[in-house]
């Protein structure tokens, strides 16, 4: 029999969360420490404080009490004398244990001290206490337990890692890093620290002459980006150096576009332009022959000429500017067989008025023409100087002569022309031309001749470097890069981008000083020779390859950010595609005030991922390191919505006419162009998860692959099947659900995990390079992006030829591209899944 004691009403206590979660790399301790363990601990402490009960019991005050129980098991006053003193004790009766063990229990035990005599009620009333205190932080230590470990799940659902890859931006409840910074704090600050009027005052400053590499003046502005990096306290500043073939225009032999007669005689000389403007890289020499109009010089240009019956072969074609680079154009040409190429800007395409805001029709538009990126000289290695490597140059120069010309000369040259009239859609706006298609003139004895006398010079060209460390994984770089050079004054060609990056550079230098923990490193750099080709970014990209597709998450490139303020393109990789779509919803557009640029698609009804998104192209400052590189890459830019900003490698790219041209907004355009790629950049140094959206390609290649479906029947007369590609197509799409599924599903503030998905995660771009073709032949690797035999447009273009031409249809040549095809997509499905036993063998 046992006595029952009223006890003190329960206490509650309120819960409190004993550790806020930040973003630390380091693994939480285990929160699996057994229970039993604790119960056991809990045991030897009973056991202990019994003990010393059991030896109270043994002291020779104790006294005997006898109790005598009703059968009605109802309640009893007992009176318990002991000498003088007198307790009265009111108590219930309760069934003993059933087990009469030898040793009383610890309820016995504390109900014989209360029955004691008053002198041991005190230390009864301690006892309580003891075993009460002993009571609650055993519980506290098991609500702990089961607390940490609710928290953990929780934060694998709630957290904003499981809508890292697609969803927009942290809410400002998601906790961002170190020192309680929110996400909205980070916008605020980076807000802050982005100056509109730094932005307009560098953009004058570089721009107020030419400054083309190898200059006077291209060095003391590389010289200037240096000490303002330094002046920044970046953590690391450095320049990397290289040795580039240059070509530029001889001064002292003009090149010359003349009309002769049949014999050569002179009958007119016709200035191409100022001696300035020229086409890099194109072949040195005389031509002469017919005249042939090819409009915008696309391949489906040259076909029509075909089937319209006009001779290209041994002619010179003429071309106007747009769709696709002089360089494309060039080779177009080339394929063809012309023997040289005049390149001019129409009216139509980019305005001509000089009393507003259009180009001078004596103007002429100098670029590069070769079909590559780099020094040509050095295809697929650095121009380290002093090393010694073997003759050779890429394969993407031309082999013809290539010329710019205004469009005065052109007008003299088309208004001559005879021959079929073009098709109607390709009718310019040159006065009183005609726009027949040649080869003949008007005067069937005439012929043009052209002469190209640009020279080469191997020239020393600077990158200049600035580093932010990460706090956490500093081996991952975020890349930030803008062309420092330009032909003429360059304020919309290189200005606008160099401002925006030291500005970038600049504002994220004072958020780390005021508390802001990037995870990954941030590197900032100014190119050298953008304008022969990206040959700065180039031939760093090929210096350091092995190393940047293991450690480059992503690169922005900030050249052409402002051309106009109506339109924001983005020129990307599918894998940056989504965080365009969350930063649009953040930054006010610069032409509607209080409207975010989504908010301003919307109400205009349009989508934005149509509206938005482009392609890259070969000329993006981005390009190379995508098609080349293997690095997801992006290259924003603001524009007008129905014309080209005309002054784009001329002289007239001053900074008074981008200011004219954005009626004194060019501050605002440049702040809101720093901002977006700015938060884009914050948002891929601070997620544990790096937000890429690999399952893009499980669309694009999905899209090819309804495509090369349409020649099924075809390929079945041939006996041939793409049953592969599309098997490897799935296995890349079943291992992309599979990864996202696995991250989901996983502790974010896992290191060591978030660390192995982030390694799968960051190559997936290296995975679509193709790895049987030479980087010296076909430097564009990319089997989506780039150029050559190896692409999925290659193959398409191939059994395009199933129809309209069967004839040149290389069964051979077919099953090798779709051979190579189907092995580099499958192995991006294998990279992507893991490790080797977790790959699917029967493919």
């Amino acid at each position: 029999m046992g006595l029952s004691l009223h006890r003190a009403p329960k206490k509650h206590f309120k819960k409190t969360d004993t550790e806020t979660e930040q973003h630390k790399d380091v693994r939480e301790k285990s929160t699996r420490k057994s229970r039993n363990q604790v119960c056991a601990d809990l045991t030897e402490a009973m056991e202990t404080f019994r003990s010393m009960l059991s030896g109270k019991r043994d002291s020779k005050s104790r006294t005997s009490y006898s109790i005598y129980k009703n059968q009605d098991r109802g309640s009893m006053r007992t009176m318990v004398e002991s000498g003088d003193d007198s307790a009265c004790v009111e108590m219930k009766m309760v069934e003993p244990d059933m087990d009469d063990d030898p040793e009383t229990s610890l309820t016995s035990d504390i109900t014989n001290l209360v029955l004691r005599k008053p002198r041991d009620y005190k230390r009864a009333i301690v006892y309580l206490i003891l075993t009460a205190l002993l009571i609650f932080i055993t519980a506290f230590l098991l609500g702990y337990i089961a607390f940490r470990e609710s928290c953990t799940s929780c934060s694998n659902d709630e957290d904003q890692f499981s809508s890292a890859l697609l969803d927009d931006y942290p809410s400002s409840e998601s906790f961002i890093g170190p020192g309680m910074l929110y996400w909205t704090d980070l916008r605020e600050m980076l807000q802050k620290y982005l100056r509109q009027e730094s932005i307009e005052n560098t953009v004058w400053k570089y721009s107020q002459m030419t400054h083309p590499p190898g200059s006077s003046t291209g060095s003391m502005l590389a010289a200037h980006v240096l000490e303002t990096f330094k002046k920044l306290k970046l953590d690391h500043t450095w320049t990397d150096s290289h040795y580039a073939t240059l070509q530029f225009p001889d001064r002292m032999k003009p090149n010359y576009l003349q009309i002769v007669d049949n014999t050569g005689m002179l009958i007119q000389n016709i200035p191409p332009t100022n001696p300035e403007a020229y086409c890099a890289y194109s072949a040195t020499g005389n031509v002469t022959g017919g005249l042939v109009y090819s409009n915008y010089g696309q391949k489906e240009d040259f076909e029509r000429l075909l089937k319209l019956g006009v001779e290209i072969k041994g002619n010179i074609a003429i071309m106007r500017i747009g769709k696709i680079s002089f360089a494309e154009k060039v080779a177009n040409a080339e394929r063809f067989g012309a023997a040289g190429a005049l390149i001019y800007p129409d009216p139509i395409d980019i305005p001509q008025d000089p009393r507003g805001m259009g180009l001078h029709s004596s103007t002429a538009i100098s670029e590069h023409v070769h079909l590559g990126s780099g020094d040509p000289f050095t295809p697929g290695f650095p121009s380290f100087n002093h090393t010694q490597f073997p003759p050779v140059q890429s394969s993407g120069l031309p082999s013809i002569l290539a010329q710019t010309i205004s469009a005065n000369a052109a007008f003299t040259l088309l208004s001559q022309l005879s021959g079929p009239s073009a098709p109607k859609e390709w009718n310019g706006r040159l006065s009183n031309v005609p726009y027949s298609l040649g080869p003949n003139f008007t005067n069937p004895e005439r012929l043009l001749r052209l002469g190209v006398n640009n020279y080469f010079s191997s020239l020393l060209i600077n990158n200049i470097f600035g580093c932010i460390e990460g706090k956490h994984e500093p081996d991952q770089y975020i890349i930030i890069g803008a062309q420092r050079d330009a032909w003429g004054p360059g304020a919309a060609k290189s200005g606008v981008g160099t401002a925006i990056l030291l500005q970038l550079a600049r504002s994220f230098s004072s958020m780390v000083q005021n508390g802001f923990q990037p995870r990954r490193s941030l590197l900032f750099v100014s190119w050298d020779a953008g304008d022969f080709g990206n040959v700065g970014a180039t031939e760093w990209l090929e210096g350091y390859l092995t190393m940047l597709h293991l450690k480059a998450v992503a690169y922005f490139s900030l050249d052409k950010a402002v051309l106009g303020d109506d339109r924001l393109y983005a020129y990307t990789s599918p894998l940056l595609a989504n965080l365009i779509e969350g930063v649009i919803k953040q930054v006010d557009s610069p032409r509607h005030a209080g409207q975010t640029i989504h908010m301003q698609l919307q109400n205009q009804g349009l989508n934005w991922k149509s509206e938005i998104i482009r392609p890259l192209f070969l000329n993006s400052g981005a390009y190379s390191f995508t098609a080349f590189g293997g690095v997801p890459a992006m290259e924003i830019s603001f524009k007008e919505d129905f014309r080209q900003y005309p002054f784009l490698n001329t002289e007239y790219d001053t900074f008074d006419n981008l200011q004219l041209l954005l009626e004194g907004r060019l501050a605002l355009v440049g702040r809101t162009a720093a901002e977006l790629v700015g938060l884009m950049v914050m948002k891929l140094a601070h997620d544990h998860i790096l937000p890429l959206d690999y399952s893009c390609y499980s669309e694009t290649t999905l899209q090819f692959s309804t495509q090369l479906n349409k020649y099924s029947r075809e390929l079945q007369a041939q006996g041939l099947t793409l049953q592969w590609i599309f098997s490897a197509r799935g296995d890349y799409s079943r291992a992309a659900d599979q990864l996202r599924n696995a991250i989901l599903n996983s502790n974010e503030h896992d290191h060591n995990l978030a660390r192995m998905y982030n390694v799968r995660i960051m190559r997936v771009e290296f995975y679509f390079l193709s790895q049987y073709v030479s980087s010296t032949e076909s430097p564009f690797r990319h089997i989506l992006h780039g150029r050559g035999n190896h692409t999925l447009s290659a193959l398409r273009e191939h059994l395009a030829l199933l129809r309209t031409n069967p004839s040149q249809f290389d069964e051979n040549q077919f099953r090798r591209q779709l051979a190579l095809l189907t092995w580099t997509l499958q192995g991006a499905a294998n990279a992507l899944s893991g490790e080797v036993w977790n790959i699917d063998n029967m493919f």
